[in-house]
């Protein structure tokens, strides 16, 4: 899709900063993905109460694989 807009130039400035993208193209594709994967994540507040572990649960044993 094809668009034209305009955009603040010190936060494009201070997004190649983080970013590995060469153009302003790469760099807005870059933005909307991880934009995108962090909306879906879920909230880990949801799973609040339902998550239970079992009684006798020994992670530093689970650690070194001597389940």
């Amino acid at each position: 899709m094809r668009t034209n807009i305009v955009l603040d130039d010190e936060l494009i400035k201070e997004a190649f900063k983080y970013s590995k993208a060469r153009t302003k193209k790469e760099l807005i594709h870059e933005a909307i993905k991880e934009y995108i994967e962090t909306r879906k994540r879920k909230d880990l507040s949801k799973l609040r109460g339902k998550i239970q572990f079992k009684e006798n649960y020994n992670y530093k044993k689970l650690r070194a694989g001597k389940n």
